[in-house]
This record gives structure tokens, C-alpha cells and sequence, in this order.
């Protein structure tokens, strides 16, 4: 029922109407705050998978099915190619990535994430991370150097929304413990060793917190969440829900409600998406 509510807030309607025949907004490439003349395709899609939206929601289906024609090569995208790193391969990450996160119904999209999980694989086939057999991996699927720090570093958050839940089981423990003992957290997402739980929970810092554990709720060694787990049952108000207070407010993550006018409405969006959380993790 909640997500219902959600997905007929005022921000959704904007959103969907502000999506051209095509099926995008504008470019597609930016995972920044939205800025007021518009977003880009990955931040609408975002935004409306957070409130609820699916593939089975016509203005979602209409832009995975653009996504895909650009994977076949019958369309392309409209972004400016990106000199820094390889933008081919790039962007054919980020279109399988978006794909995936609603649906595994695109054969192009699959096979993208079945060569990074090759990639991963190998890069962790001796028990630990390796970054000069990542590079010689990286180059025999691609038939190239990775060039670019999203593409060099792999723990950005395509690759790891990626390959969630398709790794073997030991190469899904070995990256889980990579990724939340990494100094520098998960591009794009969180930029702090994972394994420490932000010291302010009313703050814009763990609402990021919350998304890269969302990202790894997706592997199989989610167990290893189980401190954040604790840390999230330790922030819990006198009424047993959460209240990440006024700062939370992002406009990425939050509000999921059309407004915060009331603590009852933030509570209420704050509960919703930890408690979400927390049925991933310990499912």
C-alpha cells in the first residue's frame, strides 16, 4: 500500500511527465543531484525505482526498451562522449546496468554482467583482490587497457549493482569483504570504509550509508550486513520506527513523500526505505 502511495506522489507525476516520447530525459548520464531545469534519464530512474515504479509501469518499460536498442546498436544515446576513459565500454555498462536494475528479460544486458562477473571472478581467484590480474582480465574480455578511474577501479555503482547475486559463492564473500573494508567506500554511492557506521544517523551522510547497503543487500553474502543491522535497530525512536531527521532531505533518496512538512510524513518515508532494507538483508 505504501509503495502505491508512492508511486502517485506529486514528484512522481512530474517526473513522468517530464519524460520525452523517446522514452529519456535529456542526457542520460549523471547520477548527481537533479538540478531544478530538468533531470537526466538516470536520475528520473532512480527517483521513480525508489518510489515503487517497475518494468511493468509503462513509462519504465518505455525507457528500458530504448536502453536496449542502444545495447543492439538500433539507437543511440545522446550524451557527448566522455574523453576520460573508455566510453564505449562505459556506456554499455551503465545502459546494462539500468536494464538490470528492472529486469533480466534483455539477452545484450546479460551477457554484459556475465563479463564483468568473469572479470570479478578472476580478480579475486586467489582469495583476495588483485588489481594487476583485474587489468589482464579486464583487457582479454574487452580486447583493451581500462582507461579511466569508473573503469580502472571497479567498485563504482554499476559494476557492483552489476553482478549482485550472480557471483560464485566465494568470489560473492571475497567482494563483499573487499567492499566494506575499502578505505574509500563505493563511487557514484558512499566514499567511507563501509564497515564504519556513520556517528550521526540525522544526517545526508547516512542516508548515502543506506544506499551502498542497499547495493550489497544484493549479494549473497548479505550476512556480513548484520552489524549494520544492529546499528539500524540502535536508531530506532521511541515509536520503534526511524526519523533521519530534516538534513536526510537530498532530493535524491529523500523525500519519498510529496513533502516533509510534518515529522510524522518523514518518519513514515525513513521507516518505509530502512525497514526495506533490513527484509533484504536478513531474508
Amino acid at each position: 500500500m505504501t509503495e502505491f502511495i508512492y508511486k502517485n506522489t506529486k514528484q512522481a507525476k512530474e517526473i513522468i511527465a517530464a519524460q520525452n516520447e523517446d522514452g529519456l530525459w535529456g542526457n542520460f548520464h549523471s547520477l548527481a543531484a537533479p538540478k531544478k531545469d530538468g533531470f537526466t534519464t538516470e536520475q528520473a530512474l532512480r527517483k521513480l525505482q525508489i518510489l515503487g515504479y517497475e518494468i511493468s509501469d509503462p513509462p519504465i518499460a518505455k525507457t528500458v526498451n530504448f536502453m536496449s536498442d542502444c545495447l543492439s546498436k538500433h539507437k543511440t544515446m545522446p550524451d557527448k562522449r566522455e574523453k576520460s576513459h573508455d566510453w564505449d565500454v562505459f556506456t554499455e555498462l551503465m545502459l546494462a546496468t539500468w536494464i538490470r536494475r528492472f529486469t533480466y528479460e534483455c539477452a545484450e544486458a546479460n551477457r554484459i554482467a556475465q563479463v564483468w562477473s568473469a572479470i570479478i571472478t578472476d580478480t579475486f581467484s586467489n582469495g583476495e583482490y588483485n588489481h594487476e590480474v583485474y587489468l589482464r582480465s579486464y583487457e582479454k574480455y574487452f580486447g583493451k587497457k581500462a582507461k579511466g578511474g569508473r573503469l580502472v577501479d571497479f567498485v563504482s555503482f554499476y559494476q557492483i549493482s552489476l553482478v549482485g547475486g550472480i557471483l560464485d559463492e566465494k568470489t560473492d564473500s571475497r567482494v563483499v569483504d573487499y567492499l566494506l573494508n575499502k578505505s574509500d567506500g563505493i563511487y557514484y554511492i558512499y566514499d567511507i570504509c563501509l564497515s564504519q557506521t556513520p556517528k550521526d544517523f540525522a544526517s545526508k551522510n547516512a542516508v548515502r550509508y543506506l544506499a551502498a547497503l542497499e547495493l550489497i543487500s544484493k549479494f549473497l553474502s548479505r550476512e556480513k550486513l548484520h552489524f549494520a543491522v544492529e546499528w539500524l535497530n540502535g536508531n530506532k525512536n521511541k515509536n520503534g520506527k526511524w526519523d533521519m531527521g530534516k538534513s536526510a532531505r537530498d532530493n535524491i533518496y529523500f523525500p519519498l513523500s510529496d513533502n516533509w512538512r510534518t515529522a510524522e510524513a518523514r518518519e513514515s518515508d525513513c521507516t518505509y526505505r530502512i525497514q526495506k532494507l533490513l527484509n533484504e538483508i536478513t531474508k
